[in-house]
């Protein structure tokens, strides 16, 4: 980047005058203008969002919010900004701001438990980056940005969704650091996740050696590696295939997940849900549970928020390994779809048990209908030839594109506690409830029809 062009903040990066610590003993730079931007209020409010939501009810320590990880994913936006600051392609000083202020806002979107909501895909519910632009757009915000940096929100929100307008090289390869195979957003979630989960697997890669291999591709406007970062990326793939094996998608997580969504789902007409996104953690978890009150959804709320943790319990479980068939059969289906299988499973169960059953109390968890994000990263050899990681890491291919939606995404069927063991005892085998499943799906298909 020209000396004329070059920001506040790429020098700060090297001559902090001011820091904000974050854990762990990592000192975040800040300029004076992008102080004033984490002092408004749409960011202040991160401070109060759950960075991992339902994963703190399994490992105690994970309650950190997304304010911290903002902090860390525009850490490394300054860091890879440096790294191409001398690219004459890339040499634009609004897009550079531009890229900076998406990094540290791109979470400002966010609700309670947005994650788990937006999975569900409930009519009329966008995703929380098209919130985003409101936030940016609101007085406090819109002020900052108007009086400090020469770029305004809907420049920054076409560098979080699809911009309107034909993007340039150089908007079109940062939008590829926000949002791709590696980003800078995978690049602190991951580490961050570990270390507040108090797990090892986030961290086992090299995010320094990641940074100083990142080069632009030779043919498009995007990021890519060097061969000497391929190591690093591999690691990196096996950290986020380990994170979502022990952490993201441990069955209890995926219990509370469950139970958290058909709250939601039962409770839906009962509170404005688009209002709702404006809430604290706090603020949305007392809303939910006085809307729960005594209807079929409360027992479901006060086990994930009250007084006694009390989670629903797994009663079966299927990968493409092992019940392959119905694995298939329920993976990547509308949510409505499962919780209408998951009524009709506690029906028969009713039914052939003898033991009643309220439809409530039968959750399917199954892989979402958005898959997850590849992380098939191209590669720039020595001798300029390009290849995609999986083609030069056959580990990386399989953990990459096979494992996580067959084999970690596992599919389960919970039920509450304790109503599993004499369930069991009824049904004598697995192979008896896999057929009630199956028989399950095949009336719910047939009623659709």
């Amino acid at each position: 980047m020209s000396p004329e062009h070059r920001l506040p903040e790429l020098d700060g990066l090297r001559h902090p005058s001011s820091v904000i610590r974050v854990p762990d003993c990592q000192d975040v730079p800040v300029t004076s203008r992008v102080q004033r931007i984490i002092d408004t209020a749409p960011v202040r409010r991160l401070a109060s969002i759950s960075q991992l939501g339902m994963v703190a009810l399994v490992y105690p320590g994970a309650t950190y919010n997304r304010l911290e990880h903002s902090l860390g994913v525009y850490h490394y936006a300054l860091r890879l900004l440096d790294r191409f600051s001398d690219d004459d392609r890339l040499d634009d000083p609004v897009v550079a701001e531009s890229f900076l202020l998406a990094a540290l806002l791109h979470d400002v979107g966010h609700w309670p438990f947005c994650h788990p909501i937006e999975d569900m895909r409930l009519s009329g519910l966008g995703e929380h980056e098209s919130r985003a632009v409101r936030w940016m757009r609101s007085p406090d915000l819109a002020d900052c940005l108007e009086e400090d940096w020469s770029c305004d929100a809907d420049r920054i929100a076409a560098l979080l969704t699809a911009p309107a307008d034909e993007p340039t090289f150089s908007e079109s390869f940062f939008r590829s650091c926000l949002s791709g195979p590696i980003d800078v957003d995978k690049l602190d979630y991951l580490q961050r996740d570990s270390l507040h989960a108090g797990v090892p697997y986030g961290r086992n890669f090299d995010a320094g050696r990641l940074v100083h291999a990142m080069v632009v591709h030779p043919d498009k406007p995007k990021l890519a590696i060097s061969e000497k970062g391929r190591t690093a990326a591999e690691m990196m793939v096996f950290a986020r295939y380990v994170m979502f094996s022990e952490v993201y998608w441990h069955h209890a997580v995926r219990s509370a997940t469950a139970m958290l969504q058909r709250a939601v789902f039962l409770l839906r007409k009962r509170f404005d849900l688009e209002s709702s996104f404006r809430l604290t953690d706090h603020q949305w978890i007392a809303m939910i549970r006085q809307v729960a009150g005594d209807t079929e959804a409360a027992s479901l709320v006060e086990g994930l928020f009250g007084p006694r943790r009390t989670l629903h319990k797994r009663l079966i479980e299927f990968d493409v390994i092992d019940g392959v068939d119905l694995h298939m059969r329920l993976a990547r289906r509308p949510f409505w779809w499962l919780v209408a299988c998951a009524e009709k499973v506690a029906e028969i169960l009713t039914v052939s048990t003898g033991i009643a059953v309220p439809s409530a109390d039968i959750l399917i968890d199954a892989p979402p209908v958005k898959l997850e994000v590849d992380i098939n990263i191209d590669v720039v050899r020595r001798d300029g030839s390009v290849r995609a990681l999986e083609q030069l890491s056959p580990v990386a291919s399989a953990l990459a594109r096979q494992q996580f939606d067959h084999h970690v995404k596992r599919v389960r069927v919970f039920v509450r506690p304790e109503l599993k063991t004499p369930l069991m005892q009824s049904l004598r085998s697995m192979e008896n409830l896999e057929a009630l499943i199956d028989k399950a799906i095949a009336e719910v298909e047939d009623e659709i029809v």
